[in-house]
Formats: structure tokens, sequence, C-alpha cells
């Protein structure tokens, strides 16, 4: 005589009633336990726990979420997601994301700001609770404009409005640190090769090298400036103008460590050593910058924290809170790239 094959081995979907029942109580408290909501006795949550184990229950965040009017995502727009400085960054948002129960949805812009009108455009159409915008191009007012309807935190820029809150690191003092550093080493003609002028971070190193040269009775020679766009190939090519232009220069700060990358290869190729000839410092301390030939010096800026505070901060303002979440500051790195004048 065949006998009724117990609950855990019936075929179908593994529901959350199918749970409840094995383990002997509602439905509704089930939920309520998935939903962190419920106050129950050990024993009960026992049970519960060993029905979902042994029936392989996979909670099913959206429909969790939407019992509670949200989706339990966030989005992210980021500028590159294979971008050296970003991807520490969108590590970050993961780790802290996923601890609370929420998951990111990751998009890029390319600092692009109808790509990114778009991004967020897609996002809000996927019902996001909220939205982390890493550095961007979009105005202060389109951000103002989306933050009536869902949260955002965004970084790189100071901004103030209902539904946002700007994280923000501060980028003049690091690049008064990098500036100082080499003039303490006793440089005085000393090339900048700068970021995007439409990026507010870019402007602020630029103006904290500006301000440490006038602090030093430095005279600023523009000449010695030349643009980039945080790119490597664009600190190659402003290191072979800078070099072209036959203006002396024993120091070279480059707005982030990927365009000294691109300095350091121009200067190895034209036969000048690092720092023997030229002393090079970055922008941002990114993962590669110890193993360069030689190590760079850098500014460090944390990105994986960045990254996490700002998914602290989004979650901050979903539970009705005011963040406060506070980025540590610049903090100046001296590796072998530079060196006494």
């Amino acid at each position: 005589m065949k006998t009724k094959r117990a609950d855990s081995n019936k075929s179908g979907p593994v529901t959350l009633a199918r749970v409840a029942k094995l383990a002997g109580v509602s439905p509704s408290t089930v939920s309520r336990i998935l939903n962190g909501t419920a106050v129950v006795s050990e024993e009960k949550r026992k049970s519960i726990d060993e029905a979902i184990a042994k029936l392989g229950f996979i909670p099913n965040p959206v429909a969790r979420g939407l019992a509670g009017g949200r989706t339990l995502s966030i989005g992210v727009v980021t500028q590159a997601i294979d971008s050296p400085f970003y991807g520490p960054a969108l590590r970050g948002i993961e780790d802290e994301l996923d601890s609370a129960g929420y998951s990111p949805l990751f998009v890029s812009a390319h600092w692009d700001p109808v790509s990114e009108a778009r991004c967020i455009d897609v996002l809000r159409s996927r019902r996001v609770d909220g939205l982390i915008v890493l550095n961007g191009s979009l105005s202060d007012q389109a951000l103002k404009a989306t933050a009536k309807h869902l949260p955002i935190v965004v970084t790189g820029r100071a901004i103030k409005g209902p539904g946002l809150f700007a994280l923000n690191f501060d980028n003049y003092t690091g690049g008064l640190l990098a500036t100082e550093h080499l003039v303490a080493l006793g440089h005085r003609r000393i090339a900048f090769i700068t970021g995007d002028a439409a990026h507010p971070d870019a402007n602020e190193r630029f103006r904290g090298y500006t301000d440490a040269l006038k602090k030093a009775g430095i005279a600023f020679d523009p000449q010695l400036v030349m643009p980039g766009d945080y790119q490597v190939i664009t600190g190659q090519q402003a290191t072979e103008k800078l070099l072209s232009s036959r203006r002396k220069f024993t120091a070279l700060f480059a707005a982030n460590d990927q365009m000294a990358y691109g300095a350091a290869l121009c200067l190895h190729r034209k036969g000048l050593r690092i720092p023997q000839d030229v002393s090079l410092i970055g922008f941002d301390d990114l993962s590669h910058s110890l193993y360069a030939a030689p190590p760079l010096s850098t500014i460090h800026q944390p990105a994986y924290e960045l990254g996490r505070l700002t998914a602290s901060s989004i979650l901050q303002m979903l539970a009705g809170n005011k963040p406060t979440s506070v980025m540590p500051g610049p903090e100046l790195i001296v590796r072998d790239s530079t060196a006494k004048a």
C-alpha cells in the first residue's frame, strides 16, 4: 500500500503556505518573521527556519517589498561600471544593501546628462525605493525634481533639498595636501593635469593646487597646467604637451591616479626617470597604484567606504531618519614616485 508523501517532497512551487503548514503556524506569522516585524518564541522561530531549510523555500523580495509598499531595491547610477575607482564603491554599496535585505540595480551614464536622465527614468520604472547617484553631470535642478518622488543620495557635489542628501569628499584639501607635499620636497616648478572642468571635484582639486602654490609664495604659471578628463590617455597626452612646450618642471600632480599612469608612461618613453627627473603624484589611491613602477604617491580617497556610506545613507532616509554619514578626510600617501628636487 502506498503511503502519502511528506509535504516537503510535493511537486510544484514551494510557497509560504507550505512553509507555514510544515512549521505549524499561520502564513501571516511566517510573513511577519521574514519581514522582521514578528515577535515570536525562539521555539516557533526555529520551527519556521527548519521548515524553510527542509522545503528549500526562497523568499521573494519583490513580493515581500510590495506587501510593505516597497521593492527592496535601490537604483545606482554610476558613470563607468568598469572604472577602477567606481568598482570598489559599487562593492561597498552592494555589501551594505545586502546586509539590510536590499538589492542594488546598477546602470552607467558615461558622464552624459542625457544618458543619466534616461538611466534614472529606467530605474524609476523599475519602482526602486531610492536612488544613489555617484557624481554625474545631471543638473542640481533635475536631481531636486526627481527627489520629490523618491529619496536620492548623491556624491561629488554639495546640494541640499527635500529628499536629497549629498555625501562629498574634501577634494580641495586633497589637492592642497598633494601640492604641499611637492613644495615640502623643494619643488617650485610644479605642473598640473586637471580633471574635467565640468566636474566639481576636479575644480576643487585644482583650487587646492593653486592655493598651495600661493601659500608657498610660488607664482602660478598657467602654461604648466594641462587639461585632462580623468582617463589614462589624457594623462599621457597632457604630459606630452607639457614636454613639447619646453616649460621646465620638476614635479607633476595629476588630478587622479589614472592620468598619473598615463603621465608615467609618457615620461618613461621620453627617457625621464621618476622621481629622479620628475616627481609624480596622483589622486584617489587606486589599488594598482601601490604596484606601479615606481609605486605612486597619491591622495587616498576611500572608494569602498564611499559606497558603503551612500548605501547606509539611503537606508537611513528610507527609515525616515536624517542621514548622519560623513566621509573620512583625504590622506596623503607617500610612496616612491616623489623625492626631493
